[in-house]
C-alpha cells in the first residue's frame, strides 16, 4: 500500500531507521497521516521515542495529534509513558498541550478522548490519560 507521498510502506519502514534525523522526522509525519498508521504503530512508537533527535519526536507527535483521533492521542500517551529521556517526555507533553488543540472545542474533544483512554488496555496509557485529566480538568479528579 502506498503512503500519501506515493512511497511503499516497506520503504518508509526502512527509512524510519535512517541515520539522518530529517529523514526519520519526514517518515513520522508521512506515516502518521497515512491509512497505514495503525498497522505501523510500532514504527510510530519507535519514532516518537527517537533516542537521537527530539525533532523526530516532535514532528511525529504533532502529526499524530493532527489526526484528531483516539489512535493518534493513544500513541503519544503510550510514548509519554515509555519515555526514558526527560527531553523526549517534554516534547511529547508539549505536543499534547499545543495551543491549537486548546480551543474550547478542541479541549472538549481532547478531554473526551482522555476519558475514554482511562479504560485502555495498556496501564501506561491509562496512567497518562488520568494524569492529563487531573491537570486539565481537576474538577473530574
Amino acid at each position: 500500500m502506498a503512503l500519501p507521498d506515493g512511497r511503499r510502506s516497506g520503504m518508509i519502514t526502512e527509512d524510519a531507521g535512517s541515520p539522518d534525523w530529517s529523514v526519520r522526522a519526514a517518515v513520522g509525519r508521512r506515516l502518521a497521516s497515512s491509512d497505514e498508521a495503525e498497522q505501523k504503530a510500532e514504527v510510530l512508537l519507535r519514532l516518537l521515542l527517537d533516542p537521537h533527535d527530539t525533532a523526530v519526536t516532535q514532528d511525529t507527535a504533532n502529526a499524530l495529534l493532527r489526526r484528531d483521533d483516539t489512535f493518534g492521542l493513544r500513541q503519544v500517551l503510550l510514548a509519554l509513558d515509555r519515555a526514558t529521556s526527560e527531553c523526549t517526555a517534554d516534547e511529547l507533553a508539549a505536543a499534547v498541550h499545543f495551543p491549537e488543540r486548546t480551543t474550547d472545542e478542541g479541549t472538549d474533544r481532547l478531554l473526551a478522548r482522555l476519558r475514554g483512554l482511562t479504560a485502555d488496555t495498556d496501564a501506561g496509557v491509562r496512567r497518562e490519560a488520568l494524569a492529563l485529566l487531573a491537570e486539565m480538568a481537576p474538577e473530574e479528579s
